[in-house]
């Protein structure tokens, strides 16, 4: 594809073109938007080059070399990307005369390239900084077999169809605006119809597992973020603080430092672990621009958060009974496949490897105990502690990243958290951090798209729709609609003077499962 970019737009510079899950892309500095007709172009480029088959040939040179080469031919971003490779040899790939920086391997010829689809142009700064020109990235996938890439494009079809910001319109759900400020949602009534529906479930549920609801402020001073860590490893997605009086406040990113407090604000005893606190905490994070996306990626969101203080020998039980209920609340939401990941320490980290080392080790017991098989994400972990995540699957077989759990020795001791142990000494609870459904936004998105709009009934803004033939049928339609509302059905009554034809054909579209 960059051999057929160069080739029809030679004062095109190179920026960097990586393999992707779902296939590649290449970013370029072209100098102007592209089109779809220059898309349609490019795709006919690349099928001439394929048929001339010519071989790629790996040539490694000294980075110097590569240096000096690249600025002869004018591109600056390579030379950029050479200054940050530390090897003093890089491999070089040429193919047809066109010369690229890459790692490799590549295949024998260009020749093997049997069947592929360039699929949409967007702009992308350049390193994700938006302080950096904006360079138009081009999308593509490729598959060895044609039928193998029609079915592709087939569920990519699928895909848009069921665009969760796309039916969010079209069913009147929710919406955002750069008026109102960028990533933050507004829940218009049939979503927050559905909203209250997971709230109340998320609640009864709570209750019944023996969690206590809490509910936090949205600011607090700074200081307190600084105790936590925040400042220290989770600075960038923070936003500034806000003087009141002199002090620095924060708006909160996270709901745990809330939860320790009111834990602390009371003398606690063995007997009263484990002690479970929940909330559907509004939290906000710095997200740039760039990266922002309907309700799956927002500055602003609701978490179903819960914070569990327990003994040490309690962790193995409190897991299980986490990874039960969180397997319940995704089943009931309509979600039964999931891959499991274990996330082990990052770079950057606090407490002791020993205390990481037992924690890691209560998440991997419990998983063992459950049978639930997992794989091992090295590295992933939060700052304070390994954690397990759960990516359920939704219709399409596609992964969403939704529930947590975390297991925390840092935050009591930082906190300077105890409770009176059976020899009457004060002792550290372990804080179990955890969200069945990771965000309330992300959750809806995910759930639009799962469903395709049409919720299953008990989540449904709209139970049930009353359409009338003719005016004589106004007042029993009313009646009717009363004694639903009284049953605490969500009733809408059309009255409209439409053909039932017509008004048949709005419900639909409305996804509206029950009409009379």
């Amino acid at each position: 594809m960059a051999h057929a970019v160069k080739a029809l737009f030679p004062e095109t510079k190179l920026a960097i073109g990586p393999a992707i899950d779902e296939g590649f892309y290449y970013d370029f500095d072209i100098g102007r938007p592209l089109t779809p007709e220059d898309l349609s172009l490019i795709e006919k480029k690349m099928a001439e080059i394929i048929r001339q088959n010519s071989p790629f040939v790996c040539r490694i040179v000294s980075k110097k070399e590569a240096v000096e080469l690249f600025r002869k031919m004018g591109e600056d971003y390579k030379v950029e990307l050479l200054g940050e490779i530390p090897d003093e040899e890089v491999s070089l790939y040429e193919e047809g005369g066109f010369v690229d920086l890459c790692r490799g391997p590549h295949i024998k010829s260009a020749g093997m390239v049997t069947a592929f689809k360039l699929l949409s142009v967007a702009g992308a700064y350049w390193r994700g900084n938006e302080k950096n020109k904006m360079l138009q990235r081009i999308y593509g996938t490729s598959f060895t077999d044609k039928k193998d890439l029609t079915k592709y494009l087939d569920f990519l079809e699928e895909v848009k169809k069921r665009d969760h910001r796309r039916l969010g319109k079209e069913l009147d759900l929710f919406s955002a605006s750069d008026e109102i400020g960028a990533g933050l949602i507004i829940w218009h009534p049939n979503g927050a119809l559905i909203r209250r529906s997971i709230e109340d479930f998320w609640l009864k549920e709570h209750y019944k597992s023996g969690y206590k609801v809490l509910y936090t402020p949205h600011i607090a001073k700074l200081n307190l973020w600084q105790i936590s860590g925040h400042l220290d490893f989770y600075r960038e997605n923070m936003y500034s603080p806000m003087e009141i009086e002199g002090i620095d406040y924060e708006i909160k990113p996270m709901n745990c430092p809330f939860h320790i407090h009111v834990f602390k604000n009371s003398l606690r005893s063995y007997k009263n672990l484990p002690i479970r606190y929940a909330e559907l905490g509004t939290v906000y994070r710095y997200e740039r621009s760039g990266v922002l996306h309907g309700l799956l990626r927002v500055r602003g969101f609701t978490q179903d958060d819960a914070h569990i203080f327990c003994r040490e020998d309690q962790i193995e039980e409190e897991i299980l009974n986490v990874l039960d209920f969180t397997l319940f609340v995704l089943k009931t939401f309509g979600f039964v496949e999931y891959d499991i990941y274990l996330s082990t320490r990052p770079e950057k980290f606090v407490g002791t490897p020993e205390n990481w080392e037992r924690s890691t080790n209560a998440l991997k017991k419990a998983l063992e105990i459950k049978g639930l098989s997992y794989e091992i994400d090295p590295g992933e972990g939060v700052f304070y502690g390994p954690k397990i995540d759960i990516k359920v699957k939704d219709s399409l077989k596609r992964p969403w990243q939704c529930s947590t759990i975390q297991v925390d020795f840092n935050n009591p001791e930082r906190f300077d958290i105890t409770y009176r142990g059976s020899d009457g000494k004060e002792h550290r609870p372990i804080m179990v951090h955890r969200a069945l459904m990771g965000s309330l936004e992300r959750f809806f998105g995910i759930l639009i798209e799962h469903y395709s709009g049409a919720f299953p009934l008990w989540l449904a803004p709209v139970q049930v729709e009353i359409l009338t033939i003719a005016e004589r049928h106004a007042d029993y339609a009313l009646s009717l609609s009363e004694q639903l509302r009284a049953a605490e059905i969500r009733t809408e009554l059309n009255l409209d003077n439409e053909k039932i034809g017509h008004k048949i054909r709005n419900a639909t579209i409305m996804k509206v499962l029950i009409w009379l």
